[in-house]
């Protein structure tokens, strides 16, 4: 090994040392000047070379972006974790687990319920080879490069062995208040933040973030060398990976209750988001004994922490236009902190809900954020103030000044080509993955278009050149030219595609695909009358008033009219005509065997079946596994017929 090689090894070893000190054991042992020159030698030294070490800290900067992120499949499933909302509902747990195991003295061992994104990593002789996210569990995204930028994530451990360490990826709050203090657009909340970031397809992003990581469970490992929690998180520690000190502690059942209430009274002091605990029985082999369900390990269970809940003033009322024209209220708060969130705004869901929850801007307000989501009013707090003022509904539109129309609880605005946020909607939706899937036609570009081009319309997009293309910002002759294919490729587009696309209200891409089978053709779907489509299963009267109605205002007609002159033409939908289930509404529910949700519902419709998402009494049977819930219940009580994924697969004559 010559010299040179010999000094870079030196130097990677060190500067992963000062690293893993810092970063994991939070103990710095030098500078940040020193570990900057230690650096910049170790650069200068690669730069001359043209070599870097696999361990390399250089490595962790951020590549070049991706173009896509490729499928992984874990070597060890990934589970989900069952969940207990309240103390009864543990207790109820605690019970179960003691009666499967025989035994009262169980311990337990409470963990964090980290609020990030989890990060599964794969070790093969002590090196870093892949990481990805959790997926579906069995598969997720590979994002090593991604991964490789968490300056506590180890490039390379002391076990030699094929290892998958299994975590959460996070962002500290700390780190979210700096980044927001020099952002451009700040970001919104530390859990997003990491989740985006880890997802983004070009690491010097990810590397941007200055994320984080903790470590708590070992999914795959040659020849264990544990047998019980407390001495797995040993391993882990041992190998370089960043463990909570929290984790692992170990509990009764009567200790149990005060932990988890000592957890949520530090909650708030935490430099990282959680929403609950996980509890755990930490001895392997009573671990093994108890086992799995198809979806869930029995030996475990999060413990999901009540919603929160504050008073803080109403200050402002705005109004936010979607792609149908409705209007819809925001709140904007006197800032107020949950659990280092800082809320500033909340939902109010129409006029209606105002009038309801009687609030008034400058009187303060209860509001609530379940399960880490976007904070709702609640309700007046208290008595009438002084300087409050009530909140009336628009007299016209706040975006273009177009004249409003009251629709039960909900308000809309009637100018629907000029009013710019309605139009830009309508296009990026039109152009979105699940409608026509017009690659390169993002919401920015949308807002060009309306701005420059003129585009009002879906219909619009087809009449654009080369030449108007090229004036747009960010668009040279490749990006132009790509966008143009998609434009062209696109009017070769399924029916139930261009159903969704063209915006009709209350119509997801299930209900399209639904519409698209039952008629076929867009002409059947245009012309169907409120009695066929109630008759559809999932379909009820709303879903089916919103089709007629969409399809009986001109200004929707001439819309689709423009778009088939335009070369649009959406494909005749050929469902099975005489399978065994033709003309059957089945629903699946709970975790089969052997099929997913997914290939249950595809069997069924290539059966000729529709696969419903609810029961009814239009419902001809349900095909249930494990943990099937309340559609099982339903079902049963409404004396349809319940059969296993054995019997729907002889059905189908597998």
């Amino acid at each position: 090994m010559s010299d040179v090689s010999v000094q870079m090894r030196e130097l990677v070893d060190r500067l992963n040392e000062t690293a893993y000190a810092y970063y994991v054991l939070d103990n710095p042992v030098i500078s940040d000047k020193q570990w900057d020159e230690l650096y910049d030698a170790l650069k200068k030294l690669e730069k001359e070379t043209g070599v870097i070490l696999p361990d390399s800290p250089t490595r962790r900067v951020g590549g070049e972006p991706l173009k896509g992120f490729e499928q992984h499949t874990h070597i060890t499933r990934l589970w989900s974790m069952d969940k207990v909302q309240s103390i009864s509902e543990l207790e109820d747990w605690i019970r179960r687990t003691e009666k499967l195991t025989g035994r009262e003295d169980l311990q337990y061992y409470v963990e964090y319920k980290f609020d990030g994104l989890t990060l599964n990593l794969t070790y093969r002789e002590g090196r870093l080879v892949q990481a990805a996210t959790r997926g579906n569990g069995v598969t997720g995204e590979a994002i090593l490069p991604q991964a490789m930028t968490v300056q506590s994530v180890p490039l390379t451990i002391p076990y030699q062995g094929v290892l998958e360490a299994q975590g959460e990826c996070i962002m500290r709050l700390s780190t979210l208040e700096k980044y927001n203090q020099m952002a451009k657009e700040p970001l919104k909340n530390a859990r997003n933040a990491a989740a985006g970031a880890l997802r983004n397809l070009d690491p010097a992003v990810t590397a941007s973030r200055h994320l984080d990581a903790f470590f708590y469970q070992v999914g795959t490992i040659d020849d264990a060398p544990y047998h019980s929690q407390p001495e797995m998180l040993d391993f882990l520690r041992e190998n370089h990976f960043p463990v909570s000190d929290y984790l692992g502690r170990p509990c009764n059942r009567q200790e149990l209750l005060d932990c988890i209430k000592e957890i949520e009274n530090r909650r708030s002091s935490l430099d990282f988001l959680i929403d609950g605990v996980v509890i755990k029985v930490g001895d392997f082999a009573l671990r093994e004994q108890m086992g799995f369900t198809e979806k869930f390990p029995r030996w475990a269970v999060a413990y999901k922490f009540e919603a929160e809940e504050s008073v803080t003033i109403l200050r402002e009322v705005t109004w936010e236009l979607g792609r149908t024209g409705k209007l819809t209220p925001l709140a904007h708060l006197e800032p107020v902190d949950f659990y280092g969130v800082t809320v500033r705004k909340a939902t109010l869901n129409n006029f209606g809900d105002i009038q309801r929850k009687q609030v008034a801007v400058n009187a303060p307000v209860w509001i609530r954020r379940s399960n880490d989501v976007i904070p709702e009013i609640m309700g007046r707090a208290g008595e009438p103030v002084a300087d409050e003022v009530p909140i009336l509904p628009p007299e016209k539109c706040p975006a273009c000044g177009g004249p409003l129309i009251q629709r039960g609880a909900h308000i809309f605005c009637m100018n629907r080509t000029d009013c710019r946020p309605q139009a830009v909607a309508r296009i990026s939706h039109f152009a979105g993955r699940d409608a026509m899937d017009i690659d390169g036609l993002s919401e920015k570009t949308a807002d060009q278009l309306y701005d420059q081009m003129g585009v009002r319309d879906p219909a619009d997009l087809y009449r654009l050149t080369m030449e108007q293309v090229l004036t747009l910002d960010g668009f040279k002759e490749k990006k132009a030219g790509n966008l143009l294919a998609a434009l062209e490729k696109s009017k070769h587009c399924p029916l139930d595609a261009f159903l969704f696309a063209i915006g009709i209200p209350n119509i997801g891409r299930k209900t399209a695909r639904d519409l698209a089978n039952a008629f076929g053709t867009l002409q059947g779907v245009e012309n169907a009358t409120m009695e066929q489509l109630i008759a559809l299963p999932d379909v009820g009267e709303i879903v089916a008033a919103s089709v007629v109605e969409f399809f009986s205002f001109p200004e929707n007609t001439q819309m689709v009219e423009r778009l088939l002159e335009s070369g649009v033409t959406p494909a005749e939908t050929q469902a099975p005509k005489d399978g065994a289930f033709t003309g059957m509404s089945i629903v699946v529910t709970g975790t089969l065997p052997n099929l997913s949700r997914k290939e249950a519902e595809d069997l069924i419709r290539s059966m000729g079946g529709t696969a419903a998402s609810s029961v009814s009494k239009k419902t001809a049977f349900v095909v249930a596994g494990e943990a099937a819930g309340s559609k099982l219940t339903k079902a049963q009580n409404l004396g349809i017929e319940v059969i296993d994924e054995a019997e729907l697969l002889r059905r189908c004559g597998r």
